[in-house]
């Protein structure tokens, strides 16, 4: 009896595109936020609801995966919550989901994810997304850090208390002083006003009712943390939580809130055949560690890297969508690269000083605001989104502007005909 070997099919890389993007408002945590009655999966669940209202194009069961992101999963945001939502938006059962997390930057790794997972062939289209409810679970509820870490001198102790690390990050760069953060902090509170008034922002936000006894039914449609008309001598005011006479502020750093954000993703044929429009083509993208007790200096060795990987330039980026958890993350990610703390590239809407941080949701919502800034100005072709994360790590994406006049004549890095996503976790 004779034999044949089967050869397997070769496979290249191919282009993922970002589609679509949306997310609730975001609300601040604690008993007296618009989502204090709210479970975080009925969250999520509106933003996957939206995304499909608004791609009516796409059948339901073209969707192959459903990646959702929460760091505290348990409770509402536990039991693999990218299946559960996906049940519960009235997607067909036989769309899979699952559950991921990377702290801060768990919204961004489900779509790095999931996007590798398109390039390579196993996905045509994807969900993917986050949600943190922080008035549900606040930040370490429940966790259990392993006493090694001090014990054994793994990390320094400051390394589990995010507002300590920004303290020590204050510590390594004096030239960023609490003035240069206070008055970086004022301008992310003025530049999301104003996009709110040129109606950047909304298009995105997906209305949520919520329900408070005594006050009825109410549909939230605004982000509740701004406080625009924030001035200087407000937030010189402010006391220091984390250090006696320290730099780091409720002012001049993200607060505790909750939202969800969600995203769908094609390959570049599969958006072509059903019609969906492109917002962004992905680029590239890199991870990396750092010294856990200084993590918001993470996003500077994750660009560095994801700038290598795709052939690109610091001076190729044309605008920066940065996570502001704290104003001196960002002020030391800028001048590394050389950047003024008010150059125009960056966070043109403002950012999470202004909007908020729920969390794992946030990667999504800064994205949306960068297909929204490509939308607007063609003459960008390149842009990325950058956030530092827990436990010292720091995330960097680069996009390509589907509106720009060279899109699509010659891609960035090392092959012109495939998309570059390659991950990387090296200490700095």
């Amino acid at each position: 009896m004779s034999h044949t070997r089967s050869t397997a099919k070769a496979r290249t890389v191919r282009d993922v595109v970002f589609v679509d993007g949306v997310r609730t408002p975001f609300g601040r945590a604690g008993e007296k936020g618009i989502y204090a009655g709210t479970r975080a999966d009925d969250l999520v669940v509106k933003c996957i609801r939206e995304l499909m209202r608004r791609n009516p194009a796409l059948p339901a069961e073209r969707i192959d995966e459903v990646a959702i992101a929460a760091t505290t999963q348990t409770g509402d945001q536990g039991l693999t919550i990218g299946r559960t939502a996906a049940l519960l938006a009235g997607l067909p059962r036989t769309v899979p989901g699952f559950a991921i997390d990377r702290m801060c930057a768990g919204a961004m790794t489900a779509v790095t994810t999931t996007a590798s997972g398109i390039g390579f062939g196993a996905y045509d289209v994807v969900i993917a997304g986050g949600v943190e409810h922080m008035g549900n679970h606040p930040m370490g509820a429940g966790a259990d850090p392993n006493p090694r870490f001090v014990a054994e001198r793994i990390v320094d102790p400051a390394a589990l208390n995010m507002g300590n690390t920004a303290e020590n990050l204050h510590d390594r760069f004096p030239a960023i002083t609490k003035d240069r953060t206070d008055a970086y902090a004022v301008a992310s509170q003025t530049k999301l006003a104003a996009a709110y008034g040129k109606h950047q922002i909304q298009p995105d936000l997906v209305p949520v009712a919520t329900m408070k006894p005594g006050q009825g039914w109410t549909v939230n449609t605004v982000d509740e943390p701004p406080r625009p008309g924030t001035s200087t001598e407000d937030l010189a005011a402010l006391r220091t939580p984390f250090r006696a006479h320290g730099r780091v502020t409720a002012g001049n750093a993200a607060g505790l809130n909750d939202g969800a954000t969600a995203a769908l993703l094609a390959s570049a044929d599969a958006a072509e055949e059903l019609g969906l429009p492109v917002k962004m083509r992905l680029v590239g993208y890199a991870f990396a560690g750092v010294e856990p007790e200084v993590m918001g200096i993470g996003p500077v060795p994750a660009t560095e890297k994801a700038l290598k990987n795709t052939g690109l330039n610091i001076e190729d980026i044309g605008l920066f969508e940065i996570n502001e958890a704290f104003a001196v993350q960002v002020l030391s990610f800028l001048d590394h690269f050389g950047i003024a703390d008010d150059d125009p590239r960056v966070n043109r809407y403002g950012g999470a000083i202004a909007v908020g941080h729920p969390l794992a949701s946030s990667g999504v919502r800064l994205m949306n605001q960068l297909a929204r800034q490509f939308e607007e100005d063609p003459s960008v072709r390149y842009g990325l989104t950058a956030m530092c994360i827990g436990l010292g790590m720091g995330a960097t994406v680069i996009w390509e502007n589907p509106h720009h006049a060279d899109y699509g004549t010659e891609a960035a890095g090392p092959s012109t005909d495939t998309a570059t996503t390659t991950e990387t976790g090296a200490a700095a």
